[in-house]
């Protein structure tokens, strides 16, 4: 995964969501590094695919300038999550960014079924808009 593509892809995502001055931070990590995080904030002992820190409660508010957040993925998880979709380690990192960014501005499909429904609209929104009909099956 080079850096220049996931500049590209969280700028364009951040953009898409109307927040074009707002910055993420994003981390590549081990299903290790991940399982140590997901346990320490959220009592999670297990990994996960994607984990994001808002900057303040909820991310901030579209258009606000400044740090969101961290997104963290696991690049392990990734890559047998491509694998299993069918799709590029690459797409799959892609994906997970953008859930990540939609994390940091308060989106969450844990809530409840409907939240979870919005979320995963936005998501393909988000990546029909950046990857076009391919990202429909992602």
């Amino acid at each position: 995964m080079a850096t220049s593509r996931l500049r590209s892809v969280g700028r364009r995502t951040l953009s898409a969501l109307g927040c074009p001055e707002a910055e993420v931070g994003c981390l590549l990590v081990t299903d290790r590094r991940i399982r140590a995080l997901n346990r320490r904030y959220r009592g999670e002992d297990s990994p996960t695919d994607v984990l994001a820190f808002p900057q303040g409660e909820g991310g901030g508010p579209p258009g606000h300038p400044g740090l969101l957040g961290d997104v963290v993925i696991s690049v392990e998880r990734a890559e047998e999550q491509a694998k299993a979709g069918g799709w590029t380690l690459d797409e799959e990192i892609d994906r997970l960014l953008i859930h990540g960014i939609l994390h940091l501005l308060g989106y969450d499909h844990e809530r409840s079924r409907k939240e979870a429904l919005v979320m995963r609209s936005m998501e393909r929104k988000i990546s029909r808009a950046l990857c076009g009909k391919k990202a429909a099956a992602l």
